[in-house]
């Protein structure tokens, strides 16, 4: 009889959901299992609690908070992101994570999670959209292409939330514990270091 122990199995990916209600949903799900998550789509309750992390995507953030609130996502989003659930918003997603918006449309709601606040389109129109190199605190090598689409600005942030990149002046990403957010799509241009970097929160937070 052997008496040789089996070696321990490899760690697990994390699983890494992406909110499906609205926007680049496609796009992340690709970057994340790009950067060794396991990704699935999110619509309901009971799939957001068998992740153990979320990215929020890009989109209209009026309708992602008005779809989340119809599919019974709002507070269960709420629930897992105040107990620490490690997430990352892009753009909309940024909005989301905000605990204030400075100009709201009507009955507009986010989960909240970093200390900010935040101004929407706040560089301008879609036919204003731009790419611009971000140098991106805990992102190593070169600077990260944004991609710009109606994207908000953070105007400012609480004593928790660390500044992780600025852009004509104004923050673009943030982090705040578990919570990760940028005013740029990373996920539209086939540099996949910012997920690689929300993934290893996850990671660190299982």
């Amino acid at each position: 009889m052997s008496d040789t122990l089996p070696l321990p199995s490899a760690e697990a990916p994390p699983v890494v959901g992406v909110l499906a209600l609205q926007g680049d949903v496609r796009e992340h799900l690709i970057a994340l299992a790009a950067a060794d998550a396991v990704a699935r789509p999110i619509r309901r309750p009971e799939e957001l609690a068998e992740v153990d992390g979320l990215v929020i995507p890009g989109g209209e953030s009026t309708t992602i908070s008005k779809l989340a609130a119809l599919f019974g996502l709002m507070e269960p989003l709420r629930e897992r992101v105040r107990a620490g659930m490690p997430v990352y918003g892009t753009c909309a997603g940024l909005i989301m994570l905000a605990e204030k918006i400075l100009d709201p449309r009507s009955g507009q709601e986010t989960i909240g999670g970093i200390d900010m606040i935040v101004r929407r389109n706040a560089f301008g129109r879609q036919n204003e959209s731009f790419e611009s190199a971000v140098a991106v605190k805990g992102v190593e090598g070169d600077p990260v292409e944004g991609v710009f689409i109606r994207a908000p600005w953070v105007e400012s942030v609480g004593a928790a939330a660390e500044v992780l990149a600025e852009h004509g002046g104004h923050i673009v990403a943030v982090r705040q514990g578990n919570a990760l957010a940028t005013s740029f799509h990373p996920e539209l241009t086939g540099d996949h270091r910012v997920h690689a970097l929300f993934v290893d929160m996850v990671r660190a937070a299982q």
